[in-house]
């Protein structure tokens, strides 16, 4: 686990996943438990080829005599779903070459975006880098008054514009204010807004166009909030987010609120972008780095691992 993670904080994420094998301790490798195993990564939202990408390897390794028990078998599938994962477990870094480094972040209604840039701004703050936050959800008075909130609570600036302000402007002109004020990173925030919804997909490509006329290397990360809880829905989100604007991490969120946190590796597999942070509640400190290894552990053994 990073030594960023709260403690207890991946043990929360498994007390809410079932654990994958937590009906299997001492049982025989057979064909009944193998069968059993595929409906429970179904039920967790690995999806179809995951799922069969994961239960053929061990299907291999049985056939080859080299997983004696269903201990063994639990083990085998831990290892694999964590080097599923290592690729895509991948910090984000904020290059000091650019200053500010501009995050742009996107998501779609209750996903914890603005918590997501309340942490963010906690973590860059107490790193001892000057943060500034942009309200760029114009749609929604509470929005502005919520990041005002975190930019108080963290020490960050914030460049707020009126109700109804062209969130492009907001971006653009945080950027400046942002180069103006010697600040090291720029978090701006989006109005959320559902995949289907063309017209604003094309408002978000273009506060991404105008940020890079502020800057043309702008944004330098766009990072998208994924609610864990939607399941296969939260990947069709991030495909159509994806399309769109080009995102470059993301955080998956409310991971203490589903059982069905295989929908993680359907995510990783299918679109293999990095997965920079995983949030479980309100607090500041419930945000860590991504972590392969301890997310596997937390999926296959659950509560009782």
């Amino acid at each position: 686990m990073p030594a960023d993670a709260k403690p207890g904080l991946f043990q929360r994420v498994r007390a809410s996943f079932g654990g994958l094998g937590s009906l299997f301790g001492g049982r025989k490798i057979d064909a009944a438990l193998l069968e059993e195993l595929e409906t429970r990564l179904l039920q967790a939202d690995c999806g179809v080829a995951v799922t069969e990408e994961l239960l053929e390897g061990l299907r291999k390794r049985v056939a080859r005599h080299q997983l004696a028990d269903a201990d063994a078998l639990l083990a085998a599938l831990r290892e694999d779903i964590t080097a599923m994962l290592t690729p895509v477990a991948q910090p984000l870094v904020i290059d000091r070459a650019h200053k500010p480094f501009a995050i742009l972040v996107v998501g779609v209604n209750g996903s914890g975006k603005t918590t997501t840039i309340g942490k963010l701004a906690q973590r860059y703050g107490a790193a001892g880098l000057k943060v500034v936050l942009a309200a760029g959800d114009t749609f929604r008075a509470a929005a502005v008054e919520q990041i005002g909130v975190w930019a108080g609570r963290t020490g960050a600036e914030l460049v707020a514009q009126a109700t109804g302000a062209d969130p492009a402007a907001v971006a653009f002109d945080a950027l400046q204010s942002a180069k103006a004020r010697g600040a090291d990173v720029l978090i701006a925030d989006t109005a959320g807004r559902l995949q289907a919804q063309t017209h604003l997909m094309e408002e978000l490509r273009k506060v991404r166009r105008v940020l890079g006329k502020a800057d043309p290397a702008a944004p330098h990360e766009v990072l998208l909030v994924l609610d864990a809880t939607q399941g296969q829905n939260a990947l069709a989100q991030a495909q159509q987010f994806h399309a769109a604007v080009g995102v470059t991490g993301l955080v998956l969120t409310k991971l203490d609120g589903t059982a069905r946190g295989g929908i993680v590796l359907a995510i990783a597999r299918q679109l293999k972008l990095p997965i920079r942070f995983v949030g479980i509640g309100e607090q500041a400190g419930d945000f860590a780095e991504f972590d392969a290894a301890a997310f596997a552990r937390a999926l296959v053994d659950g509560a009782t691992g």
